[in-house]
């Protein structure tokens, strides 16, 4: 027979609750990984340096959260789990907020929904068999006990209708101010009605002077992810400046410790990574912990060293292509190059050919149209199959916008060939006229309907953080097609590839004012609406036609796609190879 002591033992265990699962042992114990999904299916098992960060997601004590992601680092997934154990474990009205509508559909349905299915946890979350009669949609699922919305930054109006007290805020960098300000703040303050509120942002960083991440984790304790030394134990943050390989051998690669400068091979990275833990660097801070982490510690096979700097070595000449590896692989901010041209040293650079002679790397053309009232401006820019650019010359057509003869005279440049140095002509291979001005913008298309077999395109810019070129979603009142021109983004590519000599050249041909207009804008950033924008302002009394021309030329580049070979041996006046025939594997077309 127990005795008292036994059963008051017995008593007090059975109202104690049982320890509670750190998040990243729940997710280890629960969540399911279905085909299509990973490449790895079946139950998650999280790198090491995932855990501290799903540990303090599901930290009470831990009010915000805060990751400077690269990519291959898994966070799509750790993001997905951690919505699940708060939909199991703590229901609340939880906020998914993404960049983008689509951004919003395809999460829900590429990771949410199917992650959702295979975990036997969570798997009646998003069932639509609702007692109470309301509707889920894809981007709005009730459950017991709270709700899961998934909404777009770009739309204010999704913000205003929903308190959250678990908000998830992935890609902040590609969110920008609405009409209402930064939709970061507007989801923050729909957190503020909780007292136990959580709140997760992740992003990639973009631009160094105005990365939401960046300045989030700048207020956080600021982890770096240390890793321990094969050879003298010293932790230490792996960075992109210790990686080193013999030249031209990016199958070298390795790590330069820079305690004891010991050079450690990749087959080391996982007992490296395993053994590894987060530091903090401000460890004052608390109830925000701030994770930077970059890809050369993922052990996801294409992230192994000598994959990366293979990849580094394909892009580090172009700075639209490094931005990229900055960005995405080190998760590092961009630091602008250029943001303020400087016209005299631009025209230094003029090289003694135009398009009275085209170079022999030009193998392609493109035209940007600038429309004035009296007069249209044009700029033709060839390009080399390794993305120079060449500025080959600058025409003016001095007549009224809405003067048929001063069309017919663009038209006819248009349809002009050049003589190339390899012995044949190029002609222009892709137009865009600006029908930005309202005024004439009907002349514009009217001009480019009938041409746009031609890729003769109508084209509107647009500013912000937009694709160099993007098909609108509506026509005109006329029924014409606008193309719309991220100027911004077009604007950064150039001023950074002007920053570096030798990635766009110029004709001696152009007139010293084209170089002038050229240099007639600077990069700055203001606060709008609460929160930093990078943008560019004209320079006073300056104009921007060449500029603009410049800009429209790199955007009609977008949509050439060119056999480099076969153009090259066509201006040859050679025979240009046979394609080969197609090769058919299926078995039905082989049916008599």
């Amino acid at each position: 027979m127990a005795t008292l002591d036994e059963i008051t033992a017995r008593a007090l265990a059975a109202l104690i609750p049982p320890p509670r699962l750190r998040l990243s042992e729940w997710i280890e114990a629960n969540i399911v990984l279905p085909e299509g999904v990973s490449a790895q299916p079946g139950p998650v098992r999280l790198w090491p340096f995932q855990r501290e960060i799903a540990d303090a997601i599901g930290d009470p004590l831990i009010e915000r959260v805060t990751l400077v992601k690269p990519v291959r680092v898994g966070f799509t997934t750790l993001l997905t789990s951690a919505l699940a154990s708060f939909v199991a474990n703590e229901p609340a009205p939880i906020l998914c907020l993404l960049p983008a509508e689509a951004d919003c559909r395809d999460y829900m349905v590429s990771d949410v929904e199917p992650i959702f299915a295979a975990t036997p946890a969570v798997a009646r979350a998003l069932s639509d068999d609702r007692e109470d009669g309301e509707r889920n949609t894809l981007l709005s699922r009730r459950f017991p006990g709270g709700s899961l919305k998934v909404v777009a930054a770009r739309a204010p109006r999704n913000l205003r209708r929903h308190n959250a007290r678990v908000l998830f805020i992935d890609e902040a960098d590609g969110m920008e101010a609405t009409a209402e300000g930064s939709p970061i703040l507007l989801a923050e303050r729909r957190t503020l009605s909780f007292p136990d509120r959580k709140i997760v942002l992740g992003s990639t960083p973009v631009h160094e002077a105005t990365s939401h991440v960046l300045r989030a984790w700048a207020a956080s304790d600021q982890r770096i992810f240390e890793v321990p030394c094969p050879d003298c134990g010293a932790f230490a943050e792996i960075t992109w400046e210790q990686i080193v390989w013999d030249e031209g051998r990016p199958e070298t690669a390795r790590w330069r410790c820079p305690h004891c400068a010991a050079e450690i091979s990749e087959r080391h990275k996982p007992e490296m990574v395993e053994a590894g833990h987060w530091r903090a660097t401000r460890p004052e801070v608390e109830g925000h912990a701030g994770f930077r982490l970059n890809a050369l510690v993922s052990l996801h096979a294409n992230a192994a060293w000598p994959k990366l700097v293979a990849e580094f070595l394909a892009v580090k000449d172009d700075p639209l292509t490094l931005q990229t590896f900055v960005n995405t692989i080190l998760a590092q901010g961009w630091r602008g190059e250029g943001d303020e041209l400087d016209e005299d040293s631009l025209a230094g650079r003029a090289e003694g050919w135009g398009l009275d002679r085209l170079p022999e790397e030009v193998l392609a053309l493109t035209a940007g149209c600038d429309v004035q009232h009296d007069r249209l401006e044009i700029t033709l820019t060839g390009w080399a199959e390794d993305g120079t650019a060449f500025i080959l010359g600058h025409e003016v057509i001095w007549g009224a916008w809405d003067a048929p003869e001063t069309w017919a005279e663009l038209d006819g440049l248009l349809r002009q060939s050049f003589a190339h140095a390899l012995g044949g002509r190029l002609g222009i291979d892709a137009a865009a006229v600006d029908a930005g001005d309202g005024t004439t913008m009907q002349a514009v298309t009217a001009f480019c309907t009938p041409r746009t077999r031609r890729k003769v395109l109508a084209i509107k810019g647009a500013p912000g953080n937009r694709p160099p070129i993007e098909r609108a979603g509506s026509r005109t009142k006329t029924g014409a097609r606008l193309w719309i021109v991220g100027v911004d983004t077009l604007k950064t590519q150039l001023f950074t590839r002007l920053a570096r000599e030798g990635l766009v050249r110029f004709s001696a041909d152009l007139p010293a004012v084209w170089f002038e207009q050229l240099a007639s804008e600077r990069a700055v950033v203001r606060y709008r609406r609460g929160q930093p924008v990078r943008s560019f302002e004209r320079i006073p009394g300056r104009r921007a036609e060449a500029l603009d021309c410049t800009i429209y030329a790199f955007a009609a580049r977008q949509i050439v796609n060119i056999d480099w070979h076969r153009r090259r041996a066509e201006l040859a006046g050679k025979v240009a190879p046979a394609r080969p025939a197609p090769v058919l594997h299926s078995n039905w077309m082989k049916r008599q």
